[in-house]
């Protein structure tokens, strides 16, 4: 007989509306590290701004009692298909831009849809996840890390974390500081930034933020 191969499914929810830039360089580093010690292992890069979606409609189909869609999300849109796939990953890593001192609308819109479901209204407010599964965010940012740290961004993204860790496990982080936004900033009235500098610190640190990104990889399988 021959012993079925149980393959791991790792998957990147990209939450920038670009998708070959910052975040999702760092998001494809992670599938690619992911990959480097098991060849087989499915790896997939969701972009969340393709998909047509919203946020959770308060339908309450996923409290129903005794209702088919009980602990599921009954909204078939673009994001069903993908809710479906998580439900049976080994791993997932979130990654997003910040906007505003936080991730994006979008990212934000499906974390409602792939969290509530799972929350149950009794007592301590159980959740009905079984597989508590590894998971990592990854955030790119246009300030530089005292930056972050004076105006309390980590009080506004940390909880998304927070809920992942509810959820499932305490996510691996990773910061990306000082991006560098365009292909060309002479074109854009930008005159608090100084493309050379921008350049500079690129070509000098984002590298080191892909070699990280890939160790969460290879970390997120080990624990997958």
């Amino acid at each position: 007989m021959f012993k079925e191969v149980i393959m791991k499914k790792i998957y990147a929810i990209n939450g920038s509306p670009r998708r070959n830039r910052n975040t999702a360089t760092l998001l494809d580093k992670v599938l690619e590290g992911a990959r480097k010690d098991d060849p087989d292992v499915l790896t997939e890069r969701i972009d969340l701004y393709t998909l047509k979606y919203t946020g959770c409609i308060s339908c309450f189909a996923c409290k129903r009692k005794g209702g088919s869609s009980y602990g599921k999300c009954a909204v078939h849109d673009d994001l069903h298909d993908v809710l479906v796939k998580l439900a049976d990953a080994d791993a997932v890593v979130f990654g997003s831009p910040i906007y505003y001192r936080t991730i994006t609308g979008q990212l934000h819109a499906f974390y409602e849809r792939f969290f509530f479901p799972y929350m149950q209204y009794k007592v301590g407010y159980p959740n009905l996840v079984e597989n508590k599964i590894p998971t990592a965010c990854i955030y790119t940012m246009n300030v530089m890390e005292d930056e972050m740290v004076r105006d309390g961004y980590q009080n506004y993204i940390g909880l998304f974390e927070k809920f992942l860790e509810m959820y499932f496990q305490k996510p691996l982080v990773l910061y990306a500081f000082n991006t560098y936004q365009f292909d060309n900033y002479d074109k854009y009235v930008c005159e608090v930034f100084s493309k050379e500098e921008k350049a500079a610190y690129r070509d000098k640190h984002f590298p080191e933020d892909c070699q990280k990104a890939f160790a969460i990889g290879k970390q997120l399988l080990a624990r997958a």
